[in-house]
């Protein structure tokens, strides 16, 4: 029976299983989904157990699809460890780079990605950039060689390379009343029409935990999904908010976004490289680590 599986159906059972979606999986494979469920159905058959039960729209694992997935995990890993091993022994800084990243870090992120190319032509990055919350589920998950991330999660066992400051402001459109005034209460500031990224958000955690230092309630005008959909709601004069100012040189540059003067601010953390504790680092990711640590420190 064993000896009819395929590594790539073992393959497909793993991404369908861990995001509980066909669609999922054959998007993340770059496979169509009838393709994706025929190779699963295929495997089912061969082991001569239903794998996958759905109801009705939700997809769980049957107790033996638990036990072929947690196999097919194993298999995965061992495979990607044997990859990144042979490079090793070669020497070689090549092959695959996963890096999983908050969505604010996607305005400085490729540019280091590029620049780590250009010296390393051999590697194939394998960008993700998401929500803080999925990425934590990815590092959990070991998903990634590395994630980047501002606020790092205090409830798990990780190492923590910080490598860039990652400065907060409070932001407004250039016409707004507060735009021309000088150290403006936190109160005042808190009280207008704030636009707030999503819970979760690292941004929004450092935000709230600096005004709860003052008792102090935001008026939540509006909750956005993306730093790209605050920074147009900013533009549009729907309210003032706080952004990264990795994410904010463009429209600072041709004036379409004013840095309010507020006391309290800037909001001073740092931008992270993240791993497990006791993970192994190929050589490739632990080059890119040492790259982005050694960068930023000489420039």
């Amino acid at each position: 029976m064993i000896h009819h599986w395929t590594l790539q159906q073992m393959r497909l059972f793993e991404a369908v299983a861990r995001h509980r979606s066909f669609t999922r999986a054959a998007e993340e494979l770059h496979l169509t989904q009838p393709a994706v469920s025929i190779q699963i159905k295929r495997l089912g058959e061969s082991i001569g157990m239903p794998l996958i039960q759905q109801v009705g729209k939700k997809l769980f694992l049957t107790r033996a699809g638990e036990e072929v997935y947690a196999t097919c995990s194993e298999v995965a890993d061992r495979l990607k460890l044997l990859a990144s091993t042979i490079d090793d022994m070669k020497g070689r800084v090549a092959g695959p780079l996963r890096v999983g990243a908050v969505s604010s870090a996607k305005f400085f992120l490729p540019h280091s990605l590029g620049r780590f190319l250009r010296e390393y032509p051999e590697v194939k990055p394998l960008l993700k950039v998401t929500n803080r919350e999925q990425v934590i589920e990815r590092l959990i998950a070991n998903e990634d060689d590395l994630v980047i991330m501002g606020q790092v999660p205090r409830d798990l066992s990780l190492n923590v390379h910080p490598f860039m400051e990652n400065r907060l402001m409070p932001i407004a459109h250039p016409d707004h009343p507060l735009a021309h005034e000088h150290r403006i209460p936190l109160e005042q500031f808190a009280a207008e029409s704030f636009l707030m990224r999503e819970p979760g958000s690292g941004t929004r955690l450092t935000t709230e935990r600096l005004l709860a230092v003052r008792g102090i309630k935001p008026n939540i005008y509006m909750e956005l999904g993306s730093s790209e959909a605050i920074k147009q709601a900013v533009m549009a004069g729907l309210g003032v908010s706080v952004q990264s100012m990795s994410s904010m040189s463009l429209e600072l540059e041709v004036g379409r976004i004013a840095m309010l003067d507020v006391e309290g601010f800037p909001l001073r953390s740092m931008w992270h490289a993240v791993h497990l504790q006791g993970k192994h680092l190929s050589l490739t990711a632990a080059t890119f680590l040492n790259f982005l640590v050694t960068e930023r420190a000489e420039g």
